[in-house]
């Protein structure tokens, strides 16, 4: 097993991500997960692969009035990264469902991005009750097209090698995800990278690649169509879409998908961001995302 990562101080990291740690026991296994703020419950999911410093700017500028709770899946950012652990679909949903019942959470709404879609909406068919809002960026919770960047990683060997051995699918994201160079600086790159710095720390990495159920009888499949199917019974919560459109994976055929899905839905669509929208778009999305959760400061439902 390898064990659950620090931020150190002397790379200078702590002021971009300057949140305690605490951590939750999964079997022999710890968690890690940022929770900051009183208030009501914003649950930030990240993807693969990035971990809880994704959401860092937004906890940031929401915790004066919020509670934010950021776990790092199992594998990733400041978790522990067992080598022999079963990194699917249903065993991340598992650990937010074992951690969020940890943490007594009612009235949640859900911060979803890439992967955190479908662990989000697994975790939230399982809660239906639980779930007041959703706010979404560049995600999925249903299937798909899989670009062929992300094929090739999933290619037997050679696949695993690129990701683990040269770290190909975290460097790449450094500098294909976020298209305004001025945020995704020398030392927010080194942030992202920070967990996966070695081969074995990036086994969840090549997990998730390989977890994604393009063919019927894949490990995720049954998993990733019971949520598709749930989805209907959320049309009633309020939902935000905050969409990159220059994301070669999550691209705008996701967002049409999205919109089918809960056409109520309030979308904000920001045509030179990439998937890491956040990076390219926080200072649009942190006054959407404040005027959106407006309500909850005042106990009312949008």
């Amino acid at each position: 097993m390898v064990n659950a990562l620090t931020v150190p101080s002397q790379d200078g990291l702590t002021d971009l991500y300057p949140f305690q740690s605490n951590y939750f026991d999964i079997g022999q296994h710890k968690m890690h997960y940022v929770d900051e703020g009183q208030g009501p419950t914003l649950v930030m999911l990240h993807g693969n692969p990035t971990w809880s410093f994704y959401y860092r700017e937004l906890i940031k500028g929401l915790r004066d009035r919020f509670r934010v709770i950021v776990p790092d899946h199992m594998g990733c950012g400041l978790s522990d990264k067992p080598q022999e652990y079963a990194y699917t679909l249903t065993s991340h949903i598992d650990n937010v469902s074992r951690l969020l019942q940890h943490l007594r959470v009612q009235d949640v709404t859900l911060v979803l991005h890439d992967w955190g879609g479908a662990i989000g909406f697994g975790w939230a068919r399982r809660h239906v009750s639980c779930v007041k809002r959703f706010v979404l960026f560049n995600t999925a919770a249903f299937l798909g097209p899989c670009p062929w960047r992300i094929r090739l990683c999933r290619m037997p060997i050679m696949g695993s090698l690129a990701v683990r051995g040269l770290n190909a699918f975290a460097l790449g994201a450094v500098y294909m995800a976020c298209k305004d160079r001025t945020r995704m600086t020398a030392r927010v790159r080194a942030g992202y990278l920070l967990p996966y710095n070695n081969f074995a720390n990036r086994v969840a990495v090549d997990r998730f690649i390989r977890d994604i159920p393009l063919h019927p009888g894949a490990t995720s499949r049954n998993e990733i169509e019971a949520i598709d199917d749930s989805l209907g019974q959320f049309r009633d919560r309020p939902m935000l879409i905050c969409w990159g459109g220059r994301d070669f994976c999550f691209n705008d055929g996701y967002l049409t998908k999205w919109q089918q899905k809960f056409p109520d839905a309030e979308v904000h669509h920001f045509p030179d961001a990439g998937h890491y929208v956040v990076e390219d778009a926080l200072s649009e999305i942190l006054p959407l995302m404040n005027r959106f959760l407006e309500n909850d400061l005042t106990g009312e439902r949008a």
